[in-house]
């Protein structure tokens, strides 16, 4: 690291947003909020993903959406941007919507890391929750990223059915969600995702390293859902894809995750 470290100051959760260099990786920067590191980004090669959970979601959209599609996504919890950056270069042409309650944290990010030359964003100051009946009612997105909070820490408002029930009708017809969860055995949070989930969407799927389902290890699954079914070569592909290890539960295969 080299000069003086960019920071802002964040209203909502009273902490301070830091933007530092990575050290082991050229261009790359980390965005830390009240010092725990929260986004990484390389701003030469945008396309590479560093963090775990995040590559796994870029390479599931990857083998579901095909290459020269054009998409339309939603990103609820902005951070720095990571997947509205590598989109931009995978999927050129489509255009982004982040959300991010945190208004000093989304101009910190955009002042401080450029985005990609003519990446289309649309930055919205909102609630979660509240954005999808107010300034995106009836909208609808190929593809919805949440990443906001993990685990049981999480606001409660973002997490029952009646949210899932609102992603579902912010998704195309054969639109993807996909859920970042943070978790610590016996990974109760997730089972109540999974369960949320069900209510709302035809198809809902894990993805995690394969510890993550002996249920003895805290880290980050991956919950994707949809209106319709997967196909399993398609699912299949997904797992094949990694991050490695990976492992995916569906169907009768999250029978311990979120069922009474």
């Amino acid at each position: 690291m080299s000069g003086k470290i960019p920071s802002r100051w964040l209203g909502f959760v009273q902490q301070h947003a830091t933007i530092f260099d990575d050290d082991l990786v050229p261009n790359a920067k980390i965005l830390a909020i009240g010092g725990a590191e929260q986004s990484h980004v390389n701003l030469a090669r945008p396309e590479e993903v560093f963090y775990e959970y995040l590559a796994r979601i870029a390479n599931h959209i990857q083998v579901l959406k095909p290459a020269g599609s054009t998409l339309r996504m939603l990103h609820l919890g902005a951070g720095a941007l990571t997947l509205v950056r590598w989109a931009s270069v995978v999927y050129p042409g489509s255009t982004h919507v982040a959300v991010d309650i945190e208004r000093e944290l989304l101009d910190f990010v955009l002042e401080e890391l450029p985005l990609p030359q003519g990446c289309s964003l649309t930055p919205v100051v909102a609630d979660a929750r509240e954005v999808l009946v107010n300034e995106l009612a009836g909208q609808q997105f190929d593809v919805i990223i949440v990443d906001i909070f993990s685990g049981p820490e999480a606001p409660e408002h973002l997490t029952v059915p009646e949210y899932y029930k609102l992603l579902g009708a912010a998704l195309q017809p054969d639109g993807l969600l996909f859920v970042n969860i943070g978790d610590d055995p016996p990974l109760r949070f997730t089972d109540s995702q999974v369960k949320a989930a069900e209510q709302h969407l035809d198809f809902v799927m894990l993805s995690a390293p394969p510890q993550m389902f002996t249920r003895r290890y805290p880290g980050n699954l991956v919950l994707t859902a949809a209106k319709k079914s997967l196909d399993p070569s398609a699912i299949a592909a997904c797992e094949a894809a990694g991050p490695f290890p990976s492992e995916i539960h569906y169907s009768v295969g999250l029978d311990g995750f979120g069922k009474p």
